[in-house]
């Protein structure tokens, strides 16, 4: 097997039926085989009978709660050399894997690639005080957009989880998915970052990641997250999140006192004079950002915390 598509869902059988039927369009050259693999995370909706009545779907139940858990129970499960990663609610275009891992099937000196990540049409009108384009991007936890431009290229930064693609090796090399991080019903784990922590890591490791502007998927704006409430919510937790990947060589009590004189203070001041409401929002998500960092270097000071153990994968496969 060379490919596998992993979709993590949960509760949303009718947006995965969506996904799926997307995916029965997709065009492949015929020397390729791959598979679908739908990991349901614990749902108690119709996944299952949506799941089995998709072509070249695989179902695999993964009841520990938690998006990294499915993540790794997928990659422990999946058959393909390539792993593609995809939400349970985007729509791809018909050429979507094809591209994505045509680099990585070429080129074995590539360890991953991620794809264009567009809002699908038909979405929601934003509200005056939100953007989602640079350099006043409010919008992270709206959908994983990922836009970095028409052309190829070598990848500086990871890709994000709603459009990547890795090579099952490299789990076996580098770990599984970190579970302190990623959407989860614990509170006390950051939803960030699960997805691009790893590939961080395997940037840091000196591996080749690619980006393939061809690779496209659609991924609606998600009307109950249009919220000053919801949007503040993330950007605080997207600064626990970062605390978490930090190495801190020095006072914790220190870092929090060069963050709050550095950085919160004169974004304070510069969301409090800016007139935009789309450049005053933005800032004020920078300091909930901040926000999380201090949250989440007060909880561990103090603290004896054993790093975070990366879950290992093995280096055999489950049998084509």
């Amino acid at each position: 097997m060379n490919i596998t598509v992993v979709i993590c869902t949960y509760n949303r059988c009718d947006k995965l039926a969506l996904t799926l039927d997307s995916l029965q369009q997709m065009i492949m050259p015929e020397t390729v085989l791959w598979e679908i693999l739908v990991v349901d995370n614990n749902s108690n909706d119709r996944t299952r009978e949506v799941a089995a009545s998709s072509h070249r779907v695989r179902y695999l139940f993964e009841p520990n709660p938690g998006q990294t858990f499915a993540q790794n129970a997928g990659i422990k499960a999946a058959k393909g050399d390539i792993l593609a990663f995809l939400d349970d609610d985007v729509t791809v275009h018909h050429i979507w894997l094809d591209y994505l891992t045509r680099a990585m099937r070429k080129d074995k000196t590539l360890a991953g690639a991620g794809g264009r990540t567009m809002p699908a049409l038909g979405g929601y009108i934003l509200p005056r005080w939100l953007s989602i384009k640079e350099p006043y991007n409010s919008g992270g936890a709206l959908a994983a957009l990922f836009d970095l431009g028409d052309e190829p290229n070598r990848l500086e930064k990871p890709p994000y989880g709603a459009n990547m693609a890795f090579r099952r090796e490299m789990f076996e090399k580098y770990g599984l998915f970190r579970t302190d991080l990623g959407p989860s019903a614990n509170r006390d784990i950051p939803h960030p970052n699960n997805d691009t922590e790893f590939g961080r890591r395997l940037l840091n490791g000196g591996e080749k990641l690619w980006y393939e502007p061809g690779a496209i998927v659609y991924h609606p704006l998600i009307k109950e997250r249009l919220t000053k409430r919801y949007l503040l919510d993330w950007w605080f937790d997207f600064g626990r999140a970062d605390v978490r990947e930090w190495k801190l060589s020095h006072s914790k009590w220190l870092t929090i006192g060069k963050i709050l004189l550095t950085i919160t203070a004169p974004t304070i001041l510069h969301w409090q004079l800016s007139r935009s409401p789309v450049k005053r929002f933005y800032l004020r998500c920078q300091v909930w950002k901040t926000l999380g960092w201090i949250n989440e270097l007060c909880r561990v000071t103090g603290k004896r915390e054993k790093p975070c153990t990366i879950p290992p994968l093995q280096a055999t496969k489950p049998e084509a």
